[in-house]
C-alpha cells in the first residue's frame, strides 16, 4: 500500500494523537498540528514510544491565517495532500436556554466551520492526489439528540449532511468523504469539554436538572471501556481501503443507540434515552 501524506486537526490528545503517532509509525507522512504548541508533550512521548516522527505544526481551525501557512508548507514539501483528517473539536454542555448565543456560536465556529475552513483551504492540494480522503470525526452525537449538548448535537448534525453532500460532489475528483461516529471512549473529551457560562445559575429553572445530567455523564466516563486506539486504527483502516464506506459506526454503545434510535417510536426512545441519562 502505497503511504500517504496526512494532514490531522486536534493532535495534543485523544484521538488526533493516537492517529497521529500510529500513521507515522505505519509509514505515513504526517503532518500533527495543535491549537497550543504548549500541549505538544504528550504526542511527543507517544510518537517516541513507537519510534517515529510527525512534523508538529500550529492550527487553529477557526481561523484563514492560522491554516495558510501549514498547506503552504505541505505544498512546497509534497505539492499535494492525500488525507485531511478533521479531528479538532470540543462538547459544550448546558441545556439550550442557559447558552449564551456567543457559546452556541463558538461551538459550531469549531466543530462545524472549522471544518468547513479545513477542507475549503486544502482542497486544491486534495485534487492533485490520486485518490485523496478527507475523514470527519463525527459523533453518535450526530445522529441522535442528547439533551443538555444541543449546540454539540447542531454542530455534530450539520458535519453530518454537510459530509454527506460533499461527498457526492468530490466524487467526480476521485476524493472520498467518510464520516467516523465514535460512541464513549477513553479520552480527554470530558477535560477538554466545557459548561455553559449559566451552568450554575442559581436562577436557571434547569439547574438541578442540568446537575443530574452531568453528574450522570461523569459516572458513565468512569466507567467506560471503549480502547480510542481503536478509532486510530479504523482511520488506519480507512486510509488503506481504496473506496470506504460513507460511515463508521465504532463503539458497541453507539451502535445499541443507533439501533434504537432507528426502531423505536420517538416517546419510547426518549424514555430509555432519559432512563440511561438518570443512572
Amino acid at each position: 500500500m502505497a503511504k500517504s501524506i496526512v494532514l490531522i486537526t486536534g493532535c495534543s490528545s485523544g484521538f488526533g494523537m493516537l492517529s497521529a503517532a500510529r500513521l507515522a509509525a505505519a509509514g505515513h507522512t504526517v503532518y500533527a498540528t495543535l491549537r497550543d504548541l504548549t500541549k505538544q508533550e504528550r504526542l511527543l512521548k507517544e510518537t517516541a514510544r513507537r519510534g517515529t516522527e510527525v512534523k508538529i505544526l500550529p492550527l487553529d481551525v477557526t481561523d484563514d491565517a492560522s491554516i495558510a501557512p501549514v498547506v503552504a508548507r505541505i505544498t512546497e514539501e509534497h505539492g499535494k495532500l492525500d488525507v485531511l483528517v478533521n479531528n479538532a473539536g470540543y462538547g459544550l454542555g448546558g441545556a439550550f436556554e442557559d447558552l449564551l448565543e456567543a457559546e452556541f456560536r463558538a461551538q459550531m465556529e469549531t466543530n462545524f466551520f472549522g471544518v468547513l475552513k479545513m477542507i475549503r483551504n486544502c482542497l486544491p492540494l486534495l485534487r492533485r492526489s490520486s485518490a485523496a480522503k478527507i475523514i470527519n470525526l463525527s459523533s453518535i452525537a450526530g445522529l441522535s439528540g442528547i439533551p443538555g449538548l444541543s449546540a454539540y448535537n447542531a454542530s455534530k448534525f450539520a458535519l453530518e449532511g454537510f459530509s454527506e453532500a460533499l461527498s457526492h460532489e468530490l466524487a467526480v475528483f476521485g476524493i472520498s468523504v467518510t464520516l467516523i461516529e465514535p460512541g464513549s471512549y477513553q479520552t480527554d473529551v470530558q477535560k477538554n469539554s466545557r459548561l455553559a457560562q449559566n451552568f450554575y445559575n442559581p436562577d436557571s429553572p434547569y439547574l438541578e436538572y442540568s446537575k443530574r445530567l452531568l453528574a450522570s455523564t461523569q459516572r458513565r466516563v468512569a466507567r467506560r471501556d471503549g480502547n480510542p486506539e481503536d478509532i486510530a486504527g479504523l482511520i488506519e483502516r480507512v486510509i488503506n481501503t481504496q473506496k470506504p464506506a460513507m460511515r463508521y459506526i465504532a463503539g458497541r454503545d453507539a451502535r445499541v443507540l443507533r439501533f434504537l434510535h432507528r426502531t423505536l417510536p420517538f416517546g419510547a426512545y426518549s424514555r430509555f434515552l432519559n432512563r440511561v441519562l438518570s443512572r
